[in-house]
C-alpha cells in the first residue's frame, strides 16, 4: 500500500504512539497509519497526557509488536529511535528515519513537570516532522 505509514520504535510506548495518533490527526482517512515496536511494552501515561492536550485521544491504544505487522501493507515504515538500535522492518515498504530522543526515563530525579516537558518536545518535533512531510506529498524524507 502506498499510502500507509508504520511509526516503529523499540517499545511502542512513545514516540511510535504519539507519531500514530499525530499521523491520524494530520492524514485523516486518506493515510492508513499504525505504529509498532521490537519489544513492546506499555503506552506510557505522558505519551497519552501531552496527545489529550491537542486532541488526541492514546487512551485505547496498546503497544503492538512489529511481528503482527503485514509487511504487504505497509508503504512507508518510520524509525523513531534515536539512541538505541532501531528495530528492522521485513519487506518492500520505503524507509525513512527520524532520529527523536526518547522522552521516557527512570530517573526518579526527573519530576512530573520535567517529564511532560520532554514528552511534548518529542511530540512537537514529531508534529513538525510530520506536517512537513505531509506538505512535500509524502516524499522523500530522510
Amino acid at each position: 500500500m502506498k499510502d500507509s505509514i508504520l511509526f516503529l520504535c523499540v517499545a511502542n510506548s512513545a514516540r511510535s504512539q504519539m507519531a500514530e495518533g499525530l499521523g491520524r490527526m494530520i492524514f485523516g482517512e486518506r493515510v492508513a497509519v499504525q505504529s509498532a515496536g521490537s519489544a513492546p511494552s506499555k503506552v506510557n501515561p505522558y505519551a497519552v497526557e501531552v496527545m489529550r492536550e491537542l486532541g488526541v485521544d492514546l487512551a485505547s491504544h496498546h503497544s503492538k509488536s512489529v511481528q503482527t505487522i503485514d509487511p504487504a501493507a505497509v508503504g512507508t515504515v518510520i524509525t523513531l529511535c534515536a539512541e538505541e538500535v532501531c528495530p528492522v522492518f521485513l519487506g518492500s515498504a520505503r524507509r525513512l528515519h527520524w532520529p527523536i530522543p526518547d522522552p521516557a526515563s527512570d530517573d526518579p530525579s526527573l519530576g512530573r513537570d520535567e517529564m511532560l516537558a520532554r514528552f511534548r518536545t518529542a511530540r512537537d518535533t514529531i508534529r513538525g516532522m510530520l506536517e512537513r512531510f505531509a506538505r512535500e506529498g509524502m516524499g522523500d524524507q530522510t
